[in-house]
């Protein structure tokens, strides 16, 4: 761990106590085109501590959403290692679910509830009445208790996304993965699940990896953001943002910080500087 920067606290004291659940060392990824093969990340590093909202932000192409495919076991690591509780990661599990941009992936001939209930009896993690009583239980947590028998062509794109995120939790992962879920949706509605987002992470307290190349919807959802450069992604700086919200946005501490992290993610010469709003756990700037 790097020593901290004068004048910023750093969280990860905590971790010392209690290690992190999920942890990313060194990681490499690559994949192959039709011409020659790609370099997505290079030597990326972080942790994830319980209950985080993680955020990975960074332009197209910085191999974001590849680490979060990483992280579920979908890539191979070109070199490296990613740990969840200790243990190598060595494939996808039950213990992290994907939310993905697309909510048509809904079977369309699946009721609400058994497009929740159905990962659950085809895992064999629940018997029906079990895996019935908990779908339940979760509609009702996104409010969507009252569209349990509802078949999903007939449903807003907010409230097909609010089915994913049902389906995902009631799997009761370790980490839940979410790659840009709120990005195909209209301005309003995106607004509307972030904070329908940030509602459900306050009762149920579940650890969140997000990915979104957007510096605003990360400083809302994210209370730690780690800052990846363009292609090849590598680490340019982690920072904390737990202080702000949605009814943050528009402020001029918030544009401010905006304007910050903006200048960290695409200027090499971007110095540190003081920011109330914003806690700097390291800043490793990539050439």
């Amino acid at each position: 761990m790097n020593t901290p920067l004068p004048g910023h606290t750093v969280s990860k004291l905590s971790s010392v106590a209690t290690p992190p659940l999920l942890q990313v060392d060194n990681l490499s990824l690559e994949y192959r085109t039709a011409q020659r093969v790609v370099r997505a990340t290079h030597q990326v590093s972080f942790e994830v501590d319980k209950a985080d909202r993680f955020v990975l932000l960074g332009p197209s192409g910085c191999g974001k959403s590849t680490l979060l495919k990483a992280v579920a076991g979908f890539i191979e690591p070109r070199e490296g290692q990613i740990r969840l509780q200790g243990q190598a990661v060595q494939g996808p599990g039950p213990d992290r679910i994907v939310v993905f941009q697309e909510f048509d992936q809904l079977p369309p001939w699946k009721t609400v509830k058994q497009n929740v209930m159905f990962p659950l009896l085809a895992s064999g993690t629940l018997k029906r009445k079990e895996a019935e009583a908990r779908a339940l239980h979760y509609l009702e947590k996104v409010g969507l208790a009252g569209f349990a028998d509802a078949y999903p062509h007939t449903l807003s794109g907010g409230m097909k996304a609010r089915v994913a995120i049902a389906r995902a939790l009631a799997m009761q992962p370790k980490i839940l993965l979410m790659d840009e879920p709120f990005a195909a949706l209209d301005a309003l509605t995106r607004r509307k699940m972030q904070e329908e987002l940030l509602l459900l992470w306050e009762e149920v307290r579940f650890t969140l990896l997000f990915v979104t190349h957007s510096i605003e919807e990360a400083l809302v959802v994210g209370n730690r953001i780690l800052l990846l450069s363009p292609h090849p992604g590598r680490v340019r700086a982690e920072i904390h943002s737990h202080q702000y919200d949605l009814q943050s946005l528009g402020a001029s501490d918030f544009q401010a910080s905006a304007r910050r992290v903006h200048r960290l993610l695409f200027d090499d010469d971007a110095q540190v500087e003081h920011d109330p709003a914003l806690g700097f756990a390291d800043i490793r700037i990539a050439y």
